[in-house]
């Protein structure tokens, strides 16, 4: 039976609060990390493992700077259980709000690259074996990033919007620690290298005194990057170079074996 009849819908309205991030979506490759379309499908599968994202070919798949929308989606469900609410994974907004939320501009042209990205998340198709509900005789779970979402218009201009999200990640949002805050100005980094690194550092090294390391190698597969491991190992080295991850810093040694290993830990804030 459909839960459907059930389903409220909440205002998402929230400003100026801590940004969160769902872990699942930190660490593994669920987006296209090109601005550019993806049409082909990524394909991940590690000890057990299993992330298939698949585009539809008018749209492609959804890309890293579409999953600012479900950040955003994150942020305002935690914000309305810190304040004693009941969220929902309807919820209704400003796309103005939206917009200013994940460091925007507002104008009408990014209202038309609003509803691109909603309608990328909307087709793009996802299987994984993450978080299985216990007791089911499935083996994956399958879903779309957005369930449903639509906009109201007035005279030609926006005047709302809705989304609902799906139960998987709604689920993986509200439970005990499903979302880590991240800084604010991962909104303002411009590659999806670089914003993909973020996550997997804030992830992964967190506030560690050691930070944490991946081979060249990991990070390609935990990428899903489509390009050759040269390449992609190119771009990292370029992102390490540049240097402009918020909290944390990165830096290229060689391991025993010669194999290129990226080391990610929190920058070390000048006091003095």
């Amino acid at each position: 039976m459909s839960d459907e009849p059930q389903l409220e819908m909440f205002r998402a309205a929230y400003t100026d609060i801590p940004i969160r991030d769902q872990r699942d979506l930190m660490e593994r490759p669920f987006f296209s990390l090109s601005k550019s379309p993806r049409k082909t499908p990524i394909q991940y599968n590690v000890n057990g493992t299993m992330v298939k994202v698949s585009p539809v070919e008018e749209y492609g798949i959804a890309t890293i700077w579409d999953a600012d929308i479900l950040i955003w989606a994150a942020t305002q469900i935690t914000e309305m259980m810190d304040r004693g609410g009941t969220p929902s994974r309807k919820m209704q907004f400003h796309p103005y709000s939206l917009l200013k939320g994940i460091r925007r501009g507002v104008g009408g042209d990014q209202y038309q690259k609003l509803q691109a990205a909603l309608r990328r998340l909307a087709a793009t198709y996802i299987q994984t074996t993450i978080r299985v509900p216990k007791g089911s005789r499935k083996k994956t779970v399958e879903f779309h990033w957005i369930d449903q979402w639509d906009a109201l218009e007035e005279n030609g201009k926006p005047i709302g919007m809705s989304i609902t999200l799906p139960d998987w990640l709604f689920e993986g949002i509200v439970q005990g620690g499903g979302v880590l805050t991240i800084h604010e100005d991962y909104f303002t980094l411009k590659g999806g290298i670089e914003r993909w690194l973020y996550r997997v550092a804030r992830k992964h090294a967190g506030s560690q005194e050691g930070g944490w390391r991946f081979t060249m190698k990991q990070l390609h597969e935990k990428s899903g990057s489509a390009s050759k491991l040269a390449n992609f190992a190119c771009d990292i080295r370029k992102a390490v170079s540049a240097d402009v991850l918020p909290e944390y810093t990165l830096e290229i040694v060689r391991n025993r074996a010669g194999q290129e290993v990226v080391c990610m830990s929190r920058r070390v804030l000048n006091t003095g």
